[in-house]
């Protein structure tokens, strides 16, 4: 009976194919935004969580920030009637660092301190690079991992070293197709020698600048301590040309946390030290921020569920647009097929099998629409990554849910014509020409 009901409900269907086609259209439609709109936001969240777990889910990172000038921003002004200087004094200190060294659950702090200057190699140079002094211990801290060479030893801050190690975008700026290992390198006034190539990564030490975020592919490291004996702590704050300058001593100490049994129990408890540490040594202004990727994960995670929350929802109107299409055409076949209903009725046919009839045939539409919206919409998500290069995510639970919404919505918004397809009088219903 139900194999007999189910090639009726094809054949009716074929009867009028444009119509048909329309009313699955609504359903594939539907389908397929969900599974896309899921998948784009799924995607962008989850390169976004990649790049918070980047920054070490056991890190405490403290960076320097520069107050305003209500916080007492400004260290000290020289000058005459035309011409002036300005030094801003603030950040994080070498004080700092040994404070947080101290710290019972901290493992390992890594300091960095962060400069922009002209690199040259040959004819090719690159403008105001980020320059970046640290320690050895900033692969473990960072995630950093070596492509060729070696990453900075100890021996290099014990002996003021110049050696280099680029970034992969870097070298490839700076070097083309030649080999950069052991070549030489002007970083500001002084020569380096590459000693390392960094693979292509988001490294962490990303950092919102007033022209954008900077591109860590092009980071170059170099010394804490040959850094700080070439460079000094004073820095440009403004244009080529200003005469306002920072003093700072530090940019960026990374806290690594040490291992719990209980998982990163210890990274918040760690934070609050932190922050009640340094806000003894920095009682008169807010000079530092602490990030911790821990707390920026649970948020990130949080926002996760409202934006996919909402992007379904928004999808999910278009399923219901769908259904509300699949009613409004078996009402209209219910009243073209008044007579074939009475005369099913008049030779035996029960309410029941009217509804059955009706049912199946809202179900192969909403359920061939679904099949039909899954392709489209695995499609789509694939067509932008490769067409704009946005990152997308599809995951077998939003095609589930997609599909399971068709489906049910098709047979709910089915019942009610196959109801009054059932309800109909036989006798009244042959009279109907």
């Amino acid at each position: 009976m139900w194999i007999a009901t189910f090639k009726l409900a094809v054949r009716n269907l074929l009867l009028h194919k444009m119509r048909s086609a329309l009313t699955l259209l609504g359903t594939i439609l539907g389908v397929a935004s969900v599974i896309a709109m899921l998948s784009v936001g799924e995607g962008s969240k989850q390169q976004a969580l990649d790049r918070i777990r980047e920054l070490g889910a056991s890190n405490v990172i403290i960076r320097s920030v520069k107050p305003s000038l209500e916080e007492g921003g400004a260290g000290n002004q020289n000058g005459g009637s035309n011409r002036y200087f300005q030094i801003n004094a603030y950040g994080l200190t070498y004080e700092d660092l040994r404070s947080l060294e101290r710290i019972p659950t901290g493992e390992i702090a890594v300091p960095v301190a962060m400069h922009r200057k002209d690199v040259n190699h040959g004819r090719r140079r690159l403008q105001e690079t980020r320059v970046v002094a640290t320690v050895p211990e900033l692969t473990r801290v960072k995630n950093l991992q070596v492509e060729r060479g070696r990453f900075l030893v100890h021996d290099d801050n014990e002996k003021f070293a110049n050696v280099a190690v680029l970034s992969r975008g870097a070298a490839d700026a700076l070097f083309g197709f030649e080999d950069p290992l052991g070549e030489p390198l002007l970083i500001g006034d002084g020569a380096y020698r590459v000693v390392g190539i960094l693979e292509a990564q988001d490294s962490g030490l990303a950092r919102p600048t007033a022209s954008g975020t900077d591109d860590q592919n092009r980071d170059i490291f170099i010394p804490l301590a040959a850094a700080r004996s070439r460079f000094g702590e004073l820095q440009r704050s403004g244009p080529r040309g200003s005469r306002e300058y920072d003093r700072i001593e530090l940019s960026e100490i990374t806290l690594a946390v040490k291992e719990s049994k209980d998982g990163p129990d210890l990274v918040r408890p760690t934070a609050a030290m932190v922050r009640k540490l340094l806000n003894r040594s920095h009682p008169k202004k807010s000079d530092f921020q602490v990030v911790v990727p821990l707390e920026l994960m649970a948020q990130a995670e949080h926002e996760k569920r409202i934006w996919n929350l909402v992007l379904g929802s928004i999808a999910g109107i278009s399923l219901l647009v769908g259904g509300i299409g699949i009613m409004n055409i078996m009402l209209a076949t219910v009243t073209e097929r008044t007579r074939e209903i009475g005369i099913r009725r008049a030779i035996g046919a029960r309410r029941k099998d009217i509804i059955r009839q009706f049912l199946l045939e809202t179900t192969v539409l909403s359920t061939t629409g679904g099949v039909l919206g899954i392709v489209l919409g695995v499609a789509i998500p694939i067509a932008v990554t490769l067409a704009a290069g946005v990152e997308t995510s599809t995951s077998f639970i939003s095609i589930v849910l997609a599909f399971g919404i068709s489906v049910a919505t098709g047979i709910i918004f089915g019942v009610y014509p196959a109801y009054k397809a059932a309800a109909m009088n036989p006798i009244e219903a042959l009279r109907q020409q």
